[in-house]
């Protein structure tokens, strides 16, 4: 993930919107006993959380496939491993 996306979501007064999803009554009472073990103040922050922790998850996880891919297309083309390699350096450098 980009450092100014990051960034961006770690800014705890971003604007939010409400969701109104179905969620079992026992899942619900145990995020309820685990929140507060876990310092979170209710356990709304808490499903943002693990919703958000997955979330970073799959995004980084197709942002690499996407990486490998292009990767695999530039080598199909011709293009040197060292002018690859220097590529994803730079990038990752950034």
């Amino acid at each position: 993930m980009k450092i100014e996306t990051l960034k961006q979501r770690l800014n705890k007064n971003r604007p939010m919107s409400a969701v109104t999803i179905r969620i079992p009554e026992d899942v619900v009472e145990d995020l309820k006993r685990i929140a507060p073990i876990l310092g979170f103040s209710g356990y709304q922050p808490l499903m943002r959380a693990y919703i958000g922790q997955m979330l970073r998850v799959d995004l980084e996880r197709l942002e690499n496939n996407t990486v490998n891919a292009l990767v695999a297309s530039l080598k199909r083309h011709g293009v040197s491993d060292d002018v690859i390699n220097q590529a994803v350096t730079e990038i990752a450098n950034r």
